[in-house]
């Protein structure tokens, strides 16, 4: 079993940085994928970001690339959402994921473990 506890949510305004970070219990967690997804209010959950176990590989949704990057500290158990250049329809819960396998994937139902999210509201 494995907990996440994502941090760094926040009201900010458009154009700034923001930081989430998600911890992560256990202690295989560079075996783990690892993900962040979000929901806006009204729809659906949607991919945002992944890293392997490693760390070295990534992807980023279209929506974000360029702007989002993730990484991972594995010897903190913590993977990271660096969100730059924020726009409003960035507005939504962030969600971390974890994944039983060091293989990232963007697929929600790839992932097994879920933390309980953290809101992220960029006003104009």
């Amino acid at each position: 079993q494995v907990q996440l506890v994502e941090s760094g949510g926040g009201l900010v305004q458009a154009g700034v940085s923001l930081r989430l970070s998600c911890i992560a219990s256990g202690r295989t967690f560079s075996q783990h994928a690892m993900g962040w997804f979000r929901q806006a209010a009204g729809n659906q959950r949607e991919f945002v970001a992944a890293i392997s176990g490693s760390g070295g590989s990534t992807m980023e949704a279209a929506s974000v690339k360029g702007r989002f990057s993730i990484s991972r500290d594995n010897a903190r158990n913590t993977v990271y959402l660096e969100m730059n250049s924020l726009k409003p329809e960035d507005t939504a819960v962030y969600y971390c994921a974890a994944r039983v396998v060091s293989l990232l994937s963007g697929r929600h139902y790839d992932f097994d473990y879920w933390g309980q999210g953290t809101q992220v509201t960029v006003s104009s």
